[in-house]
């Protein structure tokens, strides 16, 4: 039920996936707002840290402090039960309510639980380390941390070395937790020296000012105790000066820095390392020792300098534009480049409950908290587990205790919203089984992955209001019909939750579910990284996990939502102006640098289709094609539509092209079934040859400089400014990265594990991945892309999987719709799941059971973005590596090609060597999760470049009938060959 989305503590623009968001702290008083000022501060994770030091005072303080609470109240009864409940998730959640039950009016009651609070002479009371122990990189050390009493107990299993990130917020949590306790807790004074070291970003000038403005006149000490702390910071980690070690001029040099930066503490052990590895002295003069001496000592800034802006989120700032009202666009833009204000509650009341912002809200649920597969482990909202191929927001243990409490709230007899209090009996007699399944869906948030919204149907809502509404307290003109109209207006299954799914357990068992496995689901990393499915393997030295935790960057400093390090990101500018964006990296510092301004979109710039006019980003079909309206400019599909006097046993090709295979190579890399389709797109005669692109020696007749050697590099290039080059000169490497784990397979079947050690090695390339005994002979196979590869390794090195076996002799239709004749030489393999129903990718002749996505794309973009890059061509392997990124389930991948009518066409497909239908159907819920994100420019996926030029997606997805659950025998192919990639991938030395 997206509407009634009951969130915590006055931040609606935290939405921290960790945290339960309970309806009953929109109570807009000021008894509150000290305590959601606090909650603002800092992040969940400190935030967690603070409740766990007051819940381990509150289990020890005297339970006298409740006699200040009226007997027979809801404040009494929830400070009793403080003293009494063992559970520490529950004493959290019920802390978090306190303010909720027991207003600050009752003073007498809070001044004692404040007595409680740790203070200076209180600071080992409580282990303040535990709020970091999710920081922890080994699950052995965040195990050990959790159950630490002090940090030395931890230091046998939990390495400095390698749990730099525990280690600092333990310091930094100590230095707080010693400096703040000079006030009480409800004080600004609290408030605002908790954001000094409860932020996971730098404290800026202003936050320093405000605590000595603020606290001088209550508490002088904490004033000193802050300077002592803030006169030294920032305190930069080391990986910060990365950047420092490409200044370096021998490649061993710069090699060392890495690693010596990404292992070492200290200043003093760096400096020695580096002495010893570089054969330098660290001479003010050498680029690298200057780097790291103005790195150590900044320059001050000018007196007049401009101040940085305020604080942002260019992730919500991307949101913005999708508001349907100009005074919820400027609400959501005045939030998002001012973290902090008090807008939000302007937007929440004039946005969060219009029907007219619905693609607003569901975009800024995408950036909080964006849908992923699966939910398990619950204990209280029990019949959403085991459900491994549905969507869920907010699947973990803080939901699922915000829902039981939930229901304890709404027993007092009102549900209070924003605007309105509902009045309802007794839940716990009248249909307590719905108002659980209310409960849990409004916090674990299953979300359909087309509409990707959150919302209770309205059938479900006015049926729970008109049984148990207790109508003689409603409004005049207040009926359960009108109230869901406003918290509840949509019944369409598709975009909205039917209540009755969760009204009994998932039927499928514990064996049936481990079938698919969601290793980044709940996410295992730290704050600051990224979790990623490991698809590599691993290396010997390193423990084999299903994950990889990588590093990212947040998109703005008041933002959660992270990006790859190395990535290059698109982001609105900082005024938010309609379709003006930077594009940006993520640096090795942990923040977007090195920004650059794109050229605006002209977003009021329609395009008119056959005498009416289409908005800029809206979708539609012309014939059979299908369209998107971008800038003033209309982009479509080219195949050939039939007229009522053509059949489909003609032609669908472009240019009413005839099906003859008769290929030809194109300068972008395709391989193009003839030169009539080339020159239908936009090839002149002299910027293609016959032959498939793969069957000539891209390097012949090249010549590289001294001590380079031509390496063949084939890639279909998207953006057409700059040449795509199907080769490069490379040197051999003087010292290759140990710590990187590309693995690739050389023409003799070793395996190495990276492409640098390969050449490094003097051998060739044979493909990309783990070397496979089925790959060792040359068996031949055409690649959707109507390309032949020597083996089916080399097809899935170039992320293409096969069409048939054999080389390519024939190109199907787009449309699927073609007579069988057209590949009639085809011999195809069977369908891998029995009981499928297969579908045919567009220019194949052999159907297949996966999922497929046709997307259109904006050529204008994809060609700035190569000019921003260096003139870097963009290919469609680079996009297909980033969309891998956004498929959680192992079981299932991507593969791709660019079609004949210049669509790209995206396949994810179950990759086991026998993969069952519940592996089919999640792969078919990543594909629609995808297409999803496209069609509504989900922030999640196009603030990726080059994923950002996508204007809009086709989906076609395969199903099973129902009974086929038993695979049938399959032929050696992709699939299993990917299978033994993914669970068979040797160590690498």
């Amino acid at each position: 039920m997206r509407q009634w989305k009951w969130r915590v503590n006055g931040d609606p623009w935290k939405w921290h996936s960790t945290a339960p968001h309970f309806f009953l702290t929109f109570l807009l008083h000021d008894a509150l707002w000290d305590f959601n000022k606090m909650r603002a501060c800092f992040p969940i994770t400190s935030f967690l840290l603070a409740i766990n030091i007051y819940c381990q005072q509150l289990r020890a303080q005297d339970s006298s402090c409740c006699q200040y609470a009226a007997e027979a109240s809801p404040c009494k009864e929830a400070c009793e039960q403080l003293a009494t409940i063992k559970s520490e998730s529950r004493l959290k959640h019920l802390l978090q309510r306190l303010p909720s039950y027991c207003p600050e009016s009752v003073s007498e009651l809070w001044m004692c639980i404040n007595s409680t609070l740790p203070g200076v002479s209180k600071k080992s009371d409580g282990w303040v380390g535990l709020g970091c122990c999710e920081l922890a990189i080994a699950s052995e050390c965040r195990r050990e941390c959790k159950q630490a009493s002090s940090k030395n107990d931890i230091t046998k299993v939990c390495k400095k070395v390698t749990e730099n990130s525990l280690y600092s917020c333990i310091i930094k949590n100590e230095m707080g937790s010693s400096c703040c306790s000079f006030v009480g807790r409800h004080t600004n004074c609290r408030d605002f020296c908790d954001a000094i070291f409860r932020t996971d970003s730098t404290p800026t000038e202003s936050q320093i000012k405000t605590v000595k403005e603020f606290c001088s006149s209550h508490s002088p000490k904490l004033v000193e105790c802050v300077n002592n702390f803030t006169e030294s910071y920032p305190a930069r980690s080391p990986i910060d000066s990365l950047y420092c070690c490409d200044r370096a001029e021998a490649p061993n040099c710069q090699a060392a820095c890495k690693h010596l930066l990404r292992t070492m503490n200290t200043d003093q052990e760096i400096m020695e390392g580096l002495i010893k590895e570089c054969g330098t002295q660290p001479l003010p003069q050498d680029p690298m020792w200057q780097c790291f001496l103005i790195r150590a000592h900044p320059p001050s800034p000018p007196v007049d300098e401009t101040p940085h802006p305020a604080k942002m989120d260019r992730a919500k700032l991307h949101c913005c534009s999708k508001a349907n009202t100009s005074v919820c666009r400027e609400k959501c833009r005045e939030i998002s480049t001012h973290w902090g204000s008090q807008t939000w509650q302007d937007f929440d009341q004039l946005c969060e409950y219009n029907p007219m912002e619905i693609e607003l809200i569901n975009c800024l649920a995408d950036v909080r908290e964006p849908c992923q597969l699966g939910c398990k482990d619950l204990t209280y909202c029990t019949n959403f587990n085991n459900r491994p191929t549905e969507l869920f927001r907010s699947c973990n243990m803080q939901s699922d205790q915000g829902a039981m409490n939930d229901i304890k709230l709404w027993s007092n007899g009102t549900i209070k919203m924003p605007f309105m209090n509902i009045p309802v009996l007794d839940i716990r007699k009248c249909l307590p089984d719905m108002w659980k399944a209310v409960a849990c869906s409004l916090q674990i948030k299953p979300c359909h992955s087309k509409s990707r919204g959150s919302i209770i149907c309205k059938s479900d809502c006015v049926d729970i209001l008109t049984k148990c509404g207790d109508k003689k307290y409603f409004h005049e003109g207040q009926t359960p019909e009108r109230l869901c109209e406003v918290l509840s207006p949509i019944d369409d299954p598709e975009h909205c939750i039917p209540l009755h799914r969760y009204l009994t357990p998932s039927s499928l068992g514990n064996s049936i579910v481990e079938e698919i496995i969601h290793p980044c689901n709940p996410n295992p990393c730290p704050s600051n990284h990224l979790c990623q499915v490991n698809r590599k393997g691993c290396l010997e030295d390193t423990s084999c996990q299903p994950y990889i935790c990588v590093p990212g960057c947040k998109m703005g400093e008041a933002s959660e939502f992270l990006v790859q390090q190395d990535a290059l990101i698109q982001v609105p500018t900082h005024d938010g102006a309609a379709g003006c964006h930077e594009m940006c990296s993520c640096g090795p510092s942990g923040r977007l640098e090195n920004c650059m301004s794109i050229p605006c979109v002209e977003m009021d710039k329609g395009c008119i289709v056959e005498g009416q006019r289409k908005d800029h980003g809206s979708s539609f079909t012309t014939d059979c094609n299908t369209c998107s309206c971008f800038a003033g400019e209309t982009i479509c599909s080219t195949r050939k539509c039939p007229t009522k006097k053509d059949s489909w046993a003609s032609t669908d090709h472009p240019c009413n092209c005839p099906y003859s295979f008769i290929p030809v190579c194109a300068v972008n890399g395709r391989t193009y079934p003839s030169g009539c389709v080339a020159r239908c797109m936009g090839f002149k005669d002299q910027q293609f040859v016959f032959g498939h692109c793969h069957s000539s020696n891209p390097c012949t007749g090249i010549s590289c400089p001294r001590n380079q050697r031509c390496v063949p590099r084939r890639r279909v290039c998207l953006s057409n400014t700059s040449d795509c080059l199907q080769y490069e000169c490379v040197g051999r490497p003087a010292v290759c990265d140990r710590s990187s784990m590309e693995p690739a397979c050389d023409t003799d079947g070793l395996v190495h594990r990276s492409l640098c050690h390969l050449q490094q090695a003097g051998k060739k390339l044979a493909y990309m991945g783990h070397c496979q005994d089925a790959c060792r002979k040359t068996k031949k196979v055409c690649g959707h892309n109507g390309e032949t590869y020597s083996t089916v390794c080399e097809a899935f090195s170039d992320r293409v999987a096969e069409d048939y076996e054999g080389p390519c002799r024939a190109v199907g239709a787009l449309s699927g719709m073609i007579l069988d004749r057209v590949c009639i030489e085809v011999t195809c393999p069977p369908i891998s799941v029995q009981g499928c129903r297969p579908i045919t990718p567009p220019g194949a002749c052999c159907p297949i059971c996966a999922s497929i996505l046709q997307i259109l794309w904006s050529q204008k973009l994809m060609n700035t973005f190569s000019k921003l890059n260096k003139n870097q061509p963009v290919t469609v392997y680079d996009i297909l590596q980033i969309l891998r990124l956004h498929v959680s389930v192992p079981q299932c991948d991507v593969f791709g090609y660019l079609s004949i009518d210049n669509r790209l066409v995206v396949l994810v497909a179950a990759v086991d060597h026998q993969p069952t239908p519940l592996q089919i159907e999640a792969c078919s819920k990543e594909a629609e999760k995808i297409d999803s994100l496209i069609n509504y420019a989900s922030p999640t996926l196009v603030s990726h470049v080059p994923l950002s030029a996508f204007l809009s997606s086709e989906i076609n997805a395969s199903s099973i009938h129902s009974g086929g659950s038993l695979p049938s025998p399959v032929h050696l192919s992709l699939w299993f060959i990917l299978a033994l990639i993914i669970t068979a991938a040797p160590r690498i030395q």
